[in-house]
C-alpha cells in the first residue's frame, strides 16, 4: 500500500511541471562533477530522463540538460554578482517614488527593516540548500516540498515562485524599454521624440529572444558580470545626479516634502503602494538556490561556504546603491519625483543619457536571470511529462514563446510604479520575506524564544501584512495610470 501511494504521489508531480524527485529518492554525489544523480531510476519514478523509456538502453539525466543543473562550476563571486544583478534592478529606480509616498523616516525605516529581514531570511535560504544529509535542494519548490510535503509544498511555493519570475520579467521589459527611449531621447531629441515606447520594448525583446538561448545557468555569467557592474555605476550616477540637482533647486525653494497625496484615503494607498515597491526591490531570494545549485558541493566543502560568501558582498552593494538613490533621489525631487528616477533627472543631457543606457544593459541581464529558472520548470515539464525530446528546437520555440508572450504583455501595461506595488505586495514579500522563515521554522524547529525563533516569527507577522495589504496600494496605482493610457502608446 506504501509504495502505490508514494508512486502516485510520484505521478503526480510528474505531470504537474515536472518536479524533480529528489523528495521522493535520496540523492547521491557524483565524484567527478559534484552533481546528483539517481541509480537506474524507474521512469514512473522519476522526471530526470531526456527521453522515453526504451529497453536496452540507459536513461540520461534529465538534471544533465535542465539550465540550472547542467553546470555546476560556478565560484564564489558568481554568486555575488548573480545575487547583485538580481536585486538591484528595477526595484532600486522606484525607491525615491517610495519614499515620496511614505515620507522621510517611514520610508527610510522601511528600507533599511526590509533590508535586515531579508538579509536573516536569504542567509536561512542559503544554508537550508542543503539541510538534508547527501542531497541539494536546487529549486524552490524542491525546498517547499521538503519541508511542507510533497503535494502542498509544491503548489505553495511553484505558484509564488513563477509569479515573481515571471511579474520581474514583465517589469524589467517595460524599464528596458522606458530606459533606451529615454537615452535616445536626450542624444537625439528630433529623431526619437516622436517614436513610441511600445517600438522600445519590442527591440528590447527581440534581445531577449537571442539571449534566451543561452544553455545553462552559468553560461549566463558574462552577461549578469555586465549587468551587476551596470547597476552599481548607474545608481551611483542617479545618486551624483541627484544632488547636483538638489542643489540648483533648493536654492530656488522649488522643492516640497511629506507625501504625494493630500487626503487621507489617499495617502494610506500610498503608503501601501510605496511598501509594495519598496518589497519588490528584494526580489532576488527567488533565485537564489537555484544559484546555489550552480556552485559545486563536497562533504568537506559544502556550497554553503562560497554562496554565503558572494551574497555578503552582494548585500553591502545592495545597502550602498539602496541607501543612496533613495535619499538622493527624495531629497532631490520631494513629492515630485518620477516612479522612475531617471525619468526625473535632465542634465547633463550626456550623463542622464548614459545612465539610463546603463540600467538597459543591466535589465538585460536581469530579465535572464529571473527568466532562467522559467525555462528550467518549462523545459522540465516538457521533457519529463510530456516526453519531448530535448534539441536546441525545443528550447528554442518552449523559450521565444515564453519571452515574446512577456514583451506582449509589457507593451500592454507599462505601468512601472503600479506594477512594482502591485507584485512586490503580492508575491515577492512571500518568497523573500516569511517563506524561508516558516520553512526555518518547520524543518530546524528551533526553541521557543530562542533568536531563530523570535526573528523567524518576527518576519513572518510583517511579511504577511505586506503580502495582505500592499497589493490595494499597487492596483489602485494601475487603475489610476488606465485613466490616461492608450494602448501601444
Amino acid at each position: 500500500m506504501e509504495d502505490i501511494k508514494l508512486k502516485s504521489l510520484n505521478k503526480l508531480s510528474m505531470i504537474f511541471l515536472a518536479c524533480p524527485p529528489d523528495v521522493f529518492e535520496p540523492a547521491v554525489q557524483d565524484p567527478e562533477n559534484n552533481i546528483q544523480s539517481h541509480e537506474e531510476i524507474h521512469p514512473d519514478q522519476a522526471t530526470h530522463f531526456t527521453t522515453p523509456p526504451e529497453e536496452g538502453k540507459p536513461h540520461a539525466q534529465l538534471n544533465n540538460w535542465l539550465p540550472i543543473t547542467a553546470s555546476r562550476k560556478a565560484k564564489w563571486w558568481y554568486s555575488a554578482f548573480h545575487n547583485v544583478t538580481a536585486m538591484v534592478g528595477a526595484g532600486v529606480l522606484g525607491l525615491p517614488f517610495a519614499l515620496s509616498q511614505l515620507g522621510w523616516a517611514p520610508g527610510v525605516t522601511a528600507i533599511v527593516l526590509s533590508w535586515i529581514i531579508t538579509f536573516y531570511s536569504l542567509w536561512q535560504l542559503v544554508q537550508l540548500h542543503e539541510v538534508a544529509p547527501g542531497r541539494r535542494f536546487d529549486r524552490y519548490p524542491e525546498l517547499g516540498m521538503y519541508a511542507f510535503g510533497p503535494k502542498l509544498g509544491y503548489w505553495t511555493i511553484m505558484p509564488l515562485q513563477l509569479t515573481v519570475q515571471v511579474a520581474s520579467s514583465i517589469v524589467y521589459a517595460v524599464t528596458g524599454g522606458k530606459s533606451l527611449k529615454k537615452s535616445c531621447e536626450l542624444v537625439f531629441p528630433d529623431t526619437f521624440d516622436e517614436i513610441r515606447e511600445t517600438y522600445f520594448i519590442l527591440f528590447f525583446t527581440v534581445l531577449q529572444l537571442v539571449l534566451s538561448q543561452s544553455p545553462n545557468f552559468n553560461s549566463l555569467k558574462g552577461v549578469s558580470l555586465l549587468a551587476a557592474i551596470m547597476s552599481f555605476a548607474y545608481s551611483m550616477v542617479a545618486c551624483v545626479a541627484s544632488f547636483i540637482k538638489g542643489n540648483e533647486d533648493h536654492h530656488s525653494l522649488q522643492v516640497t516634502y511629506g507625501v504625494r497625496s493630500h487626503t487621507a484615503p489617499g495617502q494610506a494607498f500610498d503608503a501601501l503602494n510605496g511598501i509594495g515597491t519598496i518589497a519588490f526591490a528584494f526580489a532576488g531570494h527567488s533565485v537564489v538556490l537555484e544559484i546555489q545549485a550552480t556552485i559545486p558541493s563536497t562533504e568537506e566543502k559544502p556550497s554553503k561556504v562560497p554562496m554565503w560568501r558572494g551574497v555578503t558582498v552582494a548585500y553591502v552593494i545592495v545597502a550602498i546603491c539602496y541607501i543612496s538613490v533613495s535619499i538622493s533621489g527624495y531629497w532631490a525631487f520631494g513629492i515630485a519625483v518620477d516612479d522612475d528616477v531617471l525619468v526625473s533627472l535632465e542634465n547633463p543631457k550626456w550623463l542622464i543619457a548614459a545612465a539610463n543606457f546603463m540600467v538597459f544593459l543591466h535589465v538585460i541581464g536581469s530579465y535572464q536571470v529571473f527568466a532562467m529558472p522559467v525555462f528550467d520548470t518549462i523545459e522540465s515539464a516538457l521533457v519529463g511529462s510530456y516526453r519531448f525530446k530535448p534539441s536546441r528546437a525545443l528550447r528554442l520555440i518552449a523559450r521565444s514563446s515564453y519571452v515574446a508572450l512577456v514583451g506582449f504583455v509589457g507593451m500592454c501595461i507599462p505601468f512601472f510604479g503600479g506594477l512594482l506595488g502591485f507584485f512586490g505586495g503580492l508575491v515577492f514579500a512571500a518568497t523573500s520575506y516569511f517563506v524561508p522563515c516558516i520553512m526555518w521554522l518547520i524543518i530546524k524547529r528551533p526553541k521557543p524564544w530562542s533568536f531563530h525563533w523570535i526573528a523567524s516569527w518576527t518576519a513572518t507577522i510583517i511579511g504577511v501584512s505586506i503580502a495582505v495589504l500592499t497589493p490595494i496600494g499597487g492596483l489602485r496605482q494601475i487603475i489610476l495610470s488606465f485613466k490616461s493610457y492608450k494602448i501601444f502608446s
